[in-house]
């Protein structure tokens, strides 16, 4: 039987939003083999059929909705009976978050497939569309359009994706983009290995942001240092705004 390193396991298996996240669950001592085995590397082999344990210590099924929770919290605590989308959605870290705030239905949207995790996926508040590129997404995707959105895509500006994005929300909707200088930079801009340290080029890529979203019509509320670092150690931002009413 082929066999794979613990962390391609972990990915695979929805455990985690990147090979970078499962080998720092593996460093934390959080997954075992066997409930008395603890795997010790990420490169460790196991036969592709193992199910690794995985104690994260997280409520939600990935660390990513830790990036948006604070700021949901603080703009949108009671989400009940809401429609939201989540473009982006991967494992569904922020999917997940929005249904525990109280989310009636959530489209969780990717242009991958498999990603989402199955407590999701089998959740009938979850409607997955996935291989879907958000930057065509038909307006009416959202029947009835979305009175929340979060955003966090890669390899993709964000900029490209916000006249999609507002087609499907509701007037005076909320907005929450996860803003990631290494994929809004100009390429000059991105050191080899793709981890932005200059301040002023992360400032320039929030405003890009800013500004395209504004040309929306988009009322910035917020924005704010992500509180988890990308899993490169990216500085990321989390910017909050309203559609017009």
């Amino acid at each position: 039987m082929t066999k794979k390193r613990a962390d391609e396991l972990l990915y695979e298996h929805g455990h985690c939003e990147s090979i970078a996240d499962a080998a720092l669950l593996i460093l934390e001592g959080k997954v075992r083999s066997k409930p008395d085995a603890l795997v010790h590397k990420a490169s460790e082999l196991y036969p592709e059929d193992t199910v690794l344990l995985v104690d994260s210590g997280n409520e939600f099924v990935s660390r990513g909705a830790l990036k948006l929770q604070r700021a949901l919290e603080k703009f949108a605590p009671d989400l009940h009976g809401k429609t939201a989308v989540d473009i982006g959605a991967s494992t569904g870290g922020f999917t997940d978050l929005m249904l525990k705030h109280g989310a009636g239905r959530v489209y969780a949207i990717d242009v991958g497939r498999g990603l989402l995790h199955w407590k999701l996926r089998t959740d009938p508040r979850v409607i997955c569309l996935e291989g879907i590129n958000a930057r065509t997404l038909p307006p009416d995707s959202v029947p009835g359009g979305a009175d929340l959105l979060s955003m966090d895509v890669s390899f993709i500006s964000a900029v490209k994706i916000l006249p999609a994005a507002h087609a499907v929300l509701k007037k005076g909707a909320l907005a929450f983009i996860l803003v990631k200088p290494q994929f809004e930079a100009p390429k000059q801009d991105v050191p080899p290995g793709g981890v932005v340290t200059d301040q002023a080029v992360r400032q320039a890529a929030l405003e890009k942001v800013c500004l395209a979203a504004s040309g929306l019509g988009w009322q910035l509320l917020d924005a704010e240092d992500s509180p988890l670092r990308g899993p490169r150690g990216n500085l990321e931002y989390v910017a909050v705004f309203r559609t017009p009413s």
